[in-house]
């Protein structure tokens, strides 16, 4: 069991802090961006923000607002249709934004992000320069993924998964996911009334994953989505908190110590900063599936992954590609850069060392993936 001191040692100091605050709570469940909520939430994060802490601010409630006010009754399925959404809801919700805030003399900042301004090293490096400047000049970034260009293959999927890899990204030293439920139950309580709510959980334990369940009509959301943001924001060393939105105050009584909704505290190891923009590729360029031996020791204890523990080779890729590792059971092991192409390493799978050698020749690499250039979930 975790003591709420370690879940509480965790919060002290939090200075940089990335708050998400998803649909529901910015469009009234789907009628319209509602302004005296906005308001509210802006008079709490202004209150940090002049108490000295660093907000950057991820935004959901584009594609709602773009719902409403072209007055349809359900979220459209077809991709053209909720980009129409998201280009209609965003005028709004970045104005919204920018006068709430403004009334309290912050400026804010519009940034718009697509996974492939994450998965290009030039373009992830360029964003955190720019986000760094923002935070710098005490402006509040207004983060929101780029819906209008997206399309399936490039899409977040989710702002969950957003605000981890910005917490990751600007090193933040908390990340709050405001949502309309609790916090993480052992259960549903929507059908279980007996559900209990943790308090602290350990962002990477695996058991929260059957635990969890689905998303809303207004978003993509869901608490396993959740889990898996905690769970990656984690990787980069930042805690996470999951609270309800409509706790009086939130912000302020969680930033006192005050332990409402679930703390997702994190292991003492942090990634580099080459590692966390590996763990930003939510697609890749192909996938190894590995044996339980390789999965044994990339995760515990972190060892470079060997062609010998390599099953086989999907996707097309060459040398330097970033791919992801996978169990026998299709689950997310690790993303890297591959040290062979794809075509190299359909020859040598399966294969020890000295017989990689036979096979190739004097190859520049033995290892399919160095530990320094992996990134384990």
């Amino acid at each position: 069991m975790i003591e709420v001191e370690d879940g509480q040692r965790q919060l002290k100091d939090c200075k940089r802090i990335v708050v998400k605050i998803g649909s529901s709570l910015l469009t009234a469940n789907g009628q319209g961006l509602d302004l005296d909520a906005i308001s509210h939430w802006a008079n709490q994060i202004a209150d940090l923000h002049n108490a000295g802490h660093e907000i950057i601010l991820v935004s959901s409630g584009a594609v709602a607002e773009g719902m409403v006010r072209m007055k349809l009754d359900s979220r459209p399925t077809d991709l053209p249709s909720l980009q129409a959404c998201a280009a209609i809801g965003q005028m709004g919700l970045i104005q919204t934004w920018s006068s709430v805030l403004l009334s309290h003399d912050i400026q804010t900042a519009q940034v718009l992000l697509t996974h492939d301004d994450l998965a290009d090293r030039r373009r992830y490096l360029n964003s955190c320069d720019a986000l760094q400047h923002l935070i710098d000049w005490r402006v509040i970034p207004v983060i929101n993924e780029n819906d209008t260009v997206s399309t399936d293959e490039i899409r977040f999927g989710d702002n969950d998964t957003l605000a981890a890899m910005v917490a990751g990204q600007v090193h933040a030293d908390l990340l709050i996911i405001l949502t309309d439920q609790q916090g993480m139950f052992d259960s549903d309580p929507r059908s279980n009334p007996n559900a209990k709510l943790f308090s602290t959980v350990r962002a990477l334990d695996e058991s929260l994953f059957d635990m969890a369940g689905g998303g809303g009509k207004f978003g993509r959301g869901g608490m396993l989505t959740k889990v898996r943001a905690a769970r990656l924001a984690a990787k980069s060393g930042c805690p996470t908190l999951i609270a309800s939105g409509d706790s009086d105050n939130v912000l302020a009584r969680l930033m006192a110590g005050e332990m409402l909704g679930t703390l997702f505290i994190t292991d003492n190891d942090r990634m580099t900063a080459h590692q966390q923009w590996l763990a930003a590729h939510l697609q890749t360029a192909g996938r190894l599936v590995i044996d339980d031996g390789a999965v044994k020791a990339i995760k515990e204890n972190h060892r470079s992954l060997l062609p010998v523990g390599v099953k086989a080779v999907e996707g097309h890729f060459e040398r330097g590609d970033v791919v992801e590792c996978v169990d026998k059971d299709g689950g997310r092991v690790a993303v890297g850069r591959v040290n062979f192409s794809s075509r190299s390493a359909e020859l040598v799978k399966g294969l020890s060392s000295d017989k990689v050698h036979q096979v190739l020749g004097e190859a520049r690499s033995l290892e399919m993936i160095h530990r320094n250039h992996m990134a384990i979930y």
